[in-house]
């Protein structure tokens, strides 16, 4: 972990001279970069946003105080830069994060940036400013800090309860950026100030969005391009088309399937695609606060019922990844060896074994060949989420379960699931950081907004501020291990597979990093460039 200002202002050093390689190399100004968004999101507020459907038009408009570097494909905390921030040092028996602040950065309305802004912006998602969000998903995250005080207008200190080393990487991710004090949250739900690279121009919901270059950027030579647009297309075998005739110069990131990366590739041959894991968990949520799912054998008997391979297989033609909560190795830092997962209950390769054990579990709750549940299963009406749910619906047939697809819109679905307005829902839970307490805390811990299924532990709760405080890898890994699996024996909220998916762009497209450990972190756009 970076502890003194002199190794965090090495870092700076660093970028400044990847930057001017980069520029030697020939990067050219100018061009409106041309992307399909695959739906339309609720508002522009990143921090009221549950979905990287707003990191990734809205990123570009923003900076965070650090940033995992955009050129890195694994994220990791040798990989965090400074961006608002010059440079950071951990002070009083790592209880404080301090940073000293980038002086001369103004916001996209020409107001300067300054402390204050950094301290309204975690007071807001701390709860403690007078102003409110209206959706706040991440609350959770900072749990352990105390409060934020400024030094002047360039220095700003996060000062902690107790150590928590994870704090600078969530303070890296594409979900932390820093909002300006003088805009209230309403207005930043429709026309986002940030400082970053690109400059907000119109949001038209269900169809466009649309940003330009920030002549003012504090970095200097950046970004390369004039513009970004993003035009709404929720149909992606459209969406693709308009790629393969050149309509558009990049595809929605981590969006195209594997089965769709071979079709762009046999009809455009000079496309460029990558396919990466996504760090993006598909499963199932469940109201157990609700009869009947009150009832744990039935939870317990719905994740004996899944037949992960077969997903896998369906969707990815074999390219996906079977895993708890934490992404699996080699491209997760914290997932718990194959081995180990394989000791719990329903990750067995036996499927035959595991269904009849809940089809028992289902008889004992009342259920059988003459009784079946009806349920309503929820998913999100867009197609890495209605797929699945698709396969999900089958295969609980076999354990009594009757379900019938109920599909919801992009803007009613994260509002819909936190007020636990559903049965069972078949959701996508994205880790915007591969780090164990940014998956924890805000899904698993007990009042968490983004704790859908009301799943409460005290005990494993108490474990999850044991690992936060673990400064040795290694033990830190072993103690995120056991709690993954006892989250997975607990039936908190069952993992299917973690999804590997692709992304694409026209040759003339330079500068792409694909994330292979998160898809919330990458997109500031700010080193990309046009070669046409």
């Amino acid at each position: 972990m970076r502890s003194v200002w002199a190794l965090a202002a090495v870092a700076a050093l660093s970028v400044l001279t990847t930057s001017t390689t980069t520029l030697a190399a020939g990067p050219k100004q100018g061009g409106i970069l041309r992307m399909y968004h695959r739906d339309s999101p609720a508002n522009a507020s990143i921090h009221e946003g549950a979905t990287y459907s707003v990191n990734i038009p809205f990123m570009p408009v923003f900076n965070n105080l650090v940033i995992f570097k955009q050129d890195v494909a694994q994220n990791s905390m040798d990989s965090i830069v400074p961006e608002l921030a010059e440079s950071w040092a951990w002070v009083n028996d790592n209880k404080t994060l301090t940073f000293k602040l980038r002086q001369g950065v103004k916001w996209h309305d020409g107001k300067p940036f300054t402390s204050a802004d950094v301290k309204c912006t975690f007071d807001m998602l701390m709860g403690k400013a007078q102003q409110k969000f209206r959706q706040n998903p991440r609350k959770a995250w900072y749990n352990e800090v105390n409060d934020i005080t400024t030094n002047g207008d360039f220095e700003v200190s996060f000062n902690l309860k107790r150590p928590q080393p994870s704090l600078l990487a969530l303070l890296a991710s594409g979900y932390t950026p820093v909002y300006p004090c003088h805009v209230s949250p309403a207005e930043m739900r429709t026309h986002p100030i940030g400082t970053g690279p690109f400059k907000f121009v119109e949001f038209k919901a269900n169809e466009s969005i649309k940003l330009t270059r920030n002549p003012d950027y504090w970095r200097e030579g950046r970004p390369y391009l004039d513009g970004i647009e993003f035009t709404i297309i929720p149909n992606r075998s459209t969406a693709i088309l308009a790629f393969v005739a050149g309509k558009f110069d990049m595809t929605f990131p981590t969006e195209v399937t594997i089965p769709l990366v071979k079709d762009v590739k046999s009809q455009a041959p000079n496309a460029i695609c990558e396919i990466a894991p996504t760090n993006v968990s598909t499963n199932i949520i469940v109201n157990s606060t609700a009869a009947p799912f009150d009832n744990a054998d039935i939870r317990r008997a719905m994740a004996l019922a899944l037949d992960r391979k077969a997903f896998i297989s369906i969707l990815f033609e074999g390219q996906g990844d079977i895993g708890g909560t934490m992404l699996p190795p080699p491209n997760g830092l914290w997932g718990m060896p194959k081995e180990m997962l394989e000791t719990i209950p329903g990750y067995g390769p036996d499927v035959k074994a595991n269904r009849d054990e809940a089809r028992k579990l289902m008889q004992k709750a009342g259920y059988g060949p003459d009784k079946h549940l009806a349920v309503k299963v929820s998913t999100r009406n867009i197609p890495v989420y209605r797929d699945p749910a698709v396969i999900l619906i089958d295969q609980l047939k076999s354990i009594y379960i009757d379900g019938e697809l109920d599909v919801v819109e992009t803007a009613n679905w994260f509002p819909k699931i936190a007020r636990k307005d559903y049965m069972i829902g078949l959701n996508l839970t994205g880790n915007a950081v591969d780090d164990p307490d940014q998956s924890f805390y805000e899904n698993y811990s007990c009042g968490s907004e983004r704790n859908y299924t009301n799943y409460c532990n005290k005990e494993i709760e108490k474990l999850f501020d044991v690992q936060s405080q673990e400064t040795n890898i290694d033990k830190r890994k072993k103690l995120v291990w056991e709690i993954d699996k006892k989250l997975q024996e607990d039936v908190a909220r069952p993992i299917i597979f973690h999804s590997r998916m692709g992304t694409c762009w026209q040759p003339y497209v330079k500068g792409v990093t694909i994330m292979t450990n998160s898809s919330y972190n990458g997109y500031r756009y700010e080193d990309l460039w046009l070669d046409k």
